[in-house]
């Protein structure tokens, strides 16, 4: 007869060298990876960043860039550029992922200490959480058009909701439907979710190639490119527009130059594949960029109107098996970048926030049930400042990947102590948990920044030329911050930080063991067994203090 277990407010703690008597600092979820929990091949990781790239948002990337004046041409060079210098970031800190196999909560410790992570953190888990809910909405827009193909008498549904809130009645079902398709997602285990990006990596691109195809099959494809420019612009204009548009599109991706730790730490191989990013992203990003330039300039031309919603062109469609095939796979590109960026990335934050109460899986339902809260039909109908706001938040993100590139590769060449990262008052507590290199760093990286970004979510506040440092803000952020990390640590060493030789996780969980699970010996009496297992956990604390 099966056992019903209670469920319990606090998670389960697995018992490890971790966290032995540092429940505040850790659980199951933040602990490394064990060696046989590692998963990721590198088919795992191309699948994931081909099922990351492929969403709405690459689609528009040129939109935005052509509309200020730019040809498609130069569009798609800003594109290509932007993911060539945010791969190197990329890569960078995914091999910290790789060899510490911790998530970007912890690994932000070594450089800003336990509690001054916590800026990098809940700047993170803020972002995270808020594309959550604007990405819900996008796919909830993607379900729309897939309902209205099968049952066309959905999109004239009564609604018998106030406009004032933004959302119709048909509109609100495909949100609860897509929202609701997206929770067996967020309960498994990222080793599995790798299947989904697989999946997503071969049924989304063939669809967007045969959307391709379309556009070169029904129009002349001399004539696709030549509606896409509506201005031109030199001189200085077009070299602001230029770097404008390339942090712009840098901004778009520049949350997983900072965490892409908690993907990488999940690999089984070398940390060689981690390259593979630089030349992969730029070609896949840019490829999508052509597809959607040429897709809505090829709706232009058949039905008079650029489109550059994709799900505004493929409305526009006769055929209805069309519309929803073409809707569903950018309802699966949805699902994919939603749980690949947002949902685990927030879960991870919000684990090393609260590691007593909240894991991996009750960490991304936390965020869908926080997604209802934001109301995100309302944000995207009346809020234009604040998506402004998200967009440019990016701004403080630079300095976040810096800090932590500089920190590994220059402060630390490579070398942490794994079992120091779980230790608050290990090497790694700095000045009362607070690493004040970063924070001012941080701080001097940020600032220039702040006259344009107070202007891009209030256009009446006026800041003239500081309008421009803001314009390349993601770029100058990284440069400047990393200069200002690097001459402090320098200057002002935290020798107590630095480790002669790295110590990682695979070297603990050999040393350590199952420390709290050293089994009783078989002696002669309980008192001999108790004895002999308090002998054993001495041992063993006192190899692992040798680590520390």
């Amino acid at each position: 007869m099966p056992v019903f277990r209670r469920p319990h407010l606090k998670v389960e703690q697995r018992k490890s060298a971790f966290s032995e008597g540092n429940a505040r600092w850790t659980n199951k979820d933040l602990d490394p990876i064990p060696r046989h929990e590692r998963k990721w091949g590198v088919t795992s990781l191309i699948a994931y960043w081909i099922s990351d790239a492929f969403n709405a948002a690459t689609w528009q990337f040129a939109s935005g860039i052509i509309a200020i004046g730019l040809t498609w041409r130069e569009s798609l060079g800003i594109v290509a550029l932007a993911f060539f210098l945010v791969s190197f970031v990329i890569a960078l800190n995914g091999v910290i992922g790789v060899i510490y196999h911790a998530p970007f909560p912890v690994i932000a410790r070594a450089s800003w200490g336990f509690w001054g992570s916590y800026i990098a953190i809940i700047s993170r888990a803020i972002l995270a959480i808020f594309w959550f809910a604007i990405q819900t909405m996008n796919g909830a827009n993607t379900v729309r058009v897939m309902l209205g193909a099968i049952w066309p008498s959905f999109l004239t549904l009564h609604n018998s909701i106030p406009l004032s809130q933004g959302i119709e009645t048909n509109t609100m079902i495909a949100f609860f439907l897509f929202w609701i398709a997206q929770v067996p997602f967020l309960y498994m285990h990222p080793n599995n979710l790798r299947w989904l990006f697989m999946v997503k990596s071969v049924v989304v691109p063939v669809a967007w190639i045969a959307i391709l195809g379309w556009a070169f099959g029904t129009t002349r494809g001399e004539d696709i490119f030549q509606k896409t420019s509506t201005k031109t612009i030199q001189g200085s204009e077009y070299s602001w527009a230029f770097l404008s548009s390339l942090t712009s599109v840098i901004g778009n991706y520049a949350t997983l130059s900072v965490n892409q730790a908690d993907f990488s730490r999940y690999s089984r191989v070398s940390v060689k594949w981690q390259l593979l990013y630089v030349p992969m992203l730029p070609i896949i990003f840019t490829f999508i960029s052509f597809i959607g330039i040429a897709a809505s300039s090829a709706g232009a031309i058949k039905y008079g109107t650029l489109q550059w919603d994709p799900m505004a062109l493929i409305a526009n469609w006769p055929s209805r098996a069309a519309r929803f095939f073409a809707a569903f796979s950018f309802a699966l590109a949805a699902l994919g970048v939603n749980i690949s960026a947002n949902s685990l990335s927030a879960a991870n934050d919000l684990t090393a926030l609260f590691p007593r109460y909240v894991d991996i899986r009750r960490g991304q339902l936390l965020c869908a049930v926080l997604c209802w809260a934001l109301v995100p039909w309302k944000i995207l109908a009346s809020a234009g400042s604040f998506l402004n706001f998200m967009a440019a938040y990016a701004v403080f993100l630079g300095p976040i990947a810096a800090i932590m590139v500089v920190d590994f590769y220059l402060v630390h060449h490579r070398k942490y102590n794994a079992l120091a990262l779980y230790q608050p008052y290990s090497i790694y507590r700095y000045t009362g948990g607070v690493n004040w290199r970063a924070v001012l760093s941080f701080v001097v990286g940020v600032a220039p920044n702040l006259p344009g970004f107070i202007n891009s979510i209030n256009p009446g506040i006026g800041v003239g030329v500081g309008v421009h440092p803001y314009q390349f803000g993601w770029l100058l952020g990284f440069v400047g911050t990393a200069g200002v990390y690097w001459g402090l640590s320098k200057g002002f060493p935290a020798r107590e930080t630095m480790v002669e030789r790295a110590v990682l996780p695979d070297m603990v969980y050999e040393e350590g063991g199952d420390i709290e699970g050293v089994s009783v010996g078989a002696g002669s009496g309980e008192e001999e067994g108790r004895g002999e297992a308090k002998g054993e956990k001495r041992g063993v604390r006192a190899r692992l203090e040798r680590l520390l």
